[in-house]
């Protein structure tokens, strides 16, 4: 029979890409790695990796054994559940990531309604972006995570983790008190080519998504700050310094500045809740219903 922590180890392994990074995952050290590789290799009859000098390479068969890995270690986890008698939705634990501007009023809404009724589930709770929480949720370490994706600067979600779609979130145009474009119902990039700007920084290359727009309209930005801060952006803008793109969950009771709609290509980003369909967590489904309920009661007011 295979040892569920020897699959562990190899799916560590095909994660990683070497003994090395595996052995950093799981706090082993590389020749015990290398030992539990050798016994879940006697364990399956088949050979699982090809050792070279300096490398490794996982077999044919390794690889069909790494995918299969997750599904049974989920397996287990959910059996072990229900023997702690964590079956239930309103006992264990839920482990949920989220996105700054997400921890404003979206997520409040969503926990505020879910422990009034599932008040025994314990949460942990961790910020941070999706591109660096989404690792997490594909090794079981979150439940779930609320992320973004940029229709401007679109990213794949790894394999084994689902996205489900919540609502496309719009991108507003934030400007001082008296800025003469605040007295219109909707602007262009255009006819801002020449103001300076608060912009982000980019997911995975320097290039914000106001740029990436402005190359579409056929301008170059003036770019005055980068914020991932979305208080920070306000803060400027609200004290002359320049104007930005925030999408809507960023501008939720903001004063001290105005807000208008901009036309633009794609000038929206999708909010979902990425998670692992394979996840046995009785909680997480619970969770996701009242994630949807708490989004769809959100977006009307969205802009």
């Amino acid at each position: 029979m295979l040892s569920s922590h020897r699959l562990k180890v190899l799916l560590e392994v095909f994660r990683t890409g070497s003994i090395a990074g595996a052995a950093k995952s799981l706090r082993l050290s590389p020749s015990a790695v290398s030992h539990q590789l050798a016994r879940l290799e006697e364990e399956a009859g088949v050979g699982l990796v090809e050792r070279a000098a300096h490398s490794l390479r996982l077999t044919a068969a390794g690889h069909r054994l790494a995918g299969r890995a997750q599904e049974v270690l989920d397996l287990i986890e959910s059996a072990e559940k229900d023997l702690l008698a964590q079956a239930r939705a309103d006992a264990g634990q839920l482990r949920i990531g989220f996105f700054a501007s997400a921890g404003y009023r979206l997520l409040p809404m969503a926990l505020s309604s879910f422990t009034a009724r599932h008040p025994g589930v314990e949460l942990d709770l961790v910020l941070g972006q999706p591109h660096e929480l989404l690792p997490d949720v594909e090794r079981g370490e979150l439940d779930v995570l609320v992320v973004f994706e940029h229709a401007l600067d679109p990213w794949k979600a790894p394999k084994g983790v689902e996205v489900v779609h919540l609502f496309d979130e719009p991108q507003l145009l934030v400007m001082p008190l008296g800025h003469p474009a605040g007295h219109r119902p909707r602007v262009r990039l255009t006819d801002l080519a020449d103001e300076p700007w608060i912009t982000t920084f980019g997911t995975e290359t320097p290039v914000s998504v106001l740029e990436r727009a402005g190359a579409l309209e056929g301008i170059t930005p003036t770019i005055r700050c980068r914020s991932d801060h979305y208080e920070v952006t306000l803060g400027l803008v609200r004290a002359g310094l320049g104007v930005a793109l925030v999408p809507s969950l960023g501008v939720q009771g903001a004063a001290g500045i105005q807000v208008c709609q901009v036309e633009g290509p794609k000038l929206y980003r999708r909010v979902g809740a990425a998670l692992r369909p394979t996840n046995p967590n009785p909680a997480l489904r619970a969770f996701v219903d009242y994630l949807r309920d708490a989004s769809a009661r959100l977006s009307v007011t969205l802009r």
